[in-house]
């Protein structure tokens, strides 16, 4: 098994691309070894203690490590954990874990349903899978009073220039085609 390896824009953060899928719909997200518990292949990479977060996309896995760790040293263990999960033919989640976040999106006024239904849709189709390439995931929260709520995840969580993306980016494109849009806020 080749696992390939690839710079995120987050210094603290590398992309592990499998070869294969990872995740057959949706993401999932590990914040902490608590949280890990619903994944073996989570589990095995927070037993390491470089490891503070896991992110797992469609066909990669993003790991971020500790401010004082080096990847150089690291790098070679967490791809050693990746191939033996792997090989075993280990599931990535265990029988009956949600793959996406058990986080729940904030109801939605019936006045703003046609507007939330657009902004999924530049989200899904335009933002996410540039931020997936990226070794991330942007999350639709919520919207209120012309606010945008999204939750970074990945190798955006924590990222230098998630800032930038969300203003600059994401903000700017929603409010062009959306003009209810005031303001994208991270949550």
């Amino acid at each position: 098994m080749f696992i390939q390896t690839e710079k995120t824009p987050n210094p603290s953060t590398l992309k592990f691309l499998p070869g294969r899928t990872v995740m057959a719909e949706g993401t999932a997200d590990f914040r902490d070894a608590e949280a890990a518990q619903r994944s073996p292949l989570a589990e095995r990479l927070f037993r390491l203690e470089e490891v503070r977060s896991v992110f797992f996309g469609g066909d990669f896995i993003t790991v971020t490590k500790a401010e004082d760790a080096d990847w150089q040293s690291i790098k070679p263990i967490v791809l050693g954990v990746i191939m033996e999960h792997f090989v075993t033919g280990a599931p990535v989640l265990h029988d009956g874990a949600v793959a996406a976040d058990a986080d729940q999106e904030m109801p939605v006024a019936a006045e703003d349903v046609e507007i939330v239904g657009q902004i999924k849709e530049l989200l899904d189709t335009r933002v996410r899978p540039a931020v997936a390439q990226d070794g991330g995931d942007i999350v639709f929260r919520g919207f209120q009073k012309g606010v945008v709520m999204l939750h970074m995840q990945g190798s955006c969580a924590g990222c230098p220039s998630s800032t930038a993306t969300l203003k600059m980016g994401i903000e700017n494109m929603l409010k062009h085609y959306i003009p209810e849009v005031v303001e994208v806020r991270a949550v």
